[in-house]
């Protein structure tokens, strides 16, 4: 009986530990951001807000995803925290949001920032979301999305004038060229492989919704954020606001990365 009970408190004295060493990490200061880039991007897509970052303090690390599967860029993104100095805030845009909900169970991490992002559900995938919104919600489908280019081994790209009219179309169009020129392919099977965790159910939340975004419909966006009680806000952008509102975005970075 006293061997049990020595055990019990054991397991107990070690469970208090991970606790309240989450509670700290919780309650600290952010120290590393690690930022994800979703489908048809790459990492320079945090170019414009990784100088104000820094210029606060912040140690930045823009993760480059390889976009070939869920599992891949969970990956990335893994190798990514291990070398990140903690507590982390974990930004994913676009797709980069199913990286970061599943990512960010990781014990680094204090703290999500969707951008533009999809926000699944545990056991969710992306075609799910859509399904879901379109079909029983009834919420119109954005033309961005409506003739991606794949190729013979199962990766989609966006053709030139998909970014420059409904990608980034509050950009120059030299930039949004760029964009297009140095897209990521990400392949069709990522649809549908489901996340195994969400992060956002124990750890804080911010959403940014692009009220203009012709890639994600932007009420899509809004229930997501509603359905993970996100700090929401609304950017008059297109899909691509970390590039078109960078001091903007930053912002809501620094407010999640300082955070109680």
């Amino acid at each position: 009986m006293k061997k049990i009970r020595s055990i019990f408190l054991n397991i107990l004295a070690v469970t208090t530990i991970v606790v309240s060493s989450a509670s700290v990490l919780a309650a600290e200061p952010a120290k590393t951001v690690v930022l994800v880039h979703g489908a048809f991007a790459d990492g320079s897509s945090w170019n414009k807000v990784i100088p104000i970052l820094q210029k606060n303090g912040l140690k930045t690390i823009s993760v480059q995803n390889p976009l070939s599967s869920l599992k891949d860029d969970v990956d990335f993104t893994n190798r990514a925290l291990k070398e990140a100095e903690g507590p982390v805030v974990l930004v994913g845009h676009s797709w980069g949001g199913m990286v970061i909900t599943e990512a960010g169970e990781n014990e680094k991490v204090k703290s999500l920032v969707y951008i533009s992002a999809f926000a699944p559900s545990k056991g969710e995938h992306l075609h799910d979301i859509l399904n879901d919104a379109h079909k029983v919600k009834k919420i119109p489908g954005v033309p961005g999305f409506a003739k991606p280019t794949v190729d013979e081994e199962g990766f989609i790209r966006l053709e030139e004038e998909t970014v420059i009219k409904y990608f980034a179309s509050d950009l120059p169009e030299s930039e949004a060229k760029l964009i297009a020129a140095s897209q990521g392919k990400l392949h069709k099977d990522t649809l549908d492989q489901p996340v195994s965790v969400a992060a956002w159910e124990s750890k804080p939340s911010w959403f940014i919704v692009s009220a203009n975004d012709n890639m994600i419909a932007p009420d899509v966006m809004r229930l997501m954020a509603k359905k993970i009680s996100a700090n929401t806000t609304e950017l008059s952008t297109s899909h691509v606001p970390m590039l078109s509102k960078p001091a903007e975005v930053a912002a809501i970075i620094l407010d999640a990365a300082n955070s109680n």
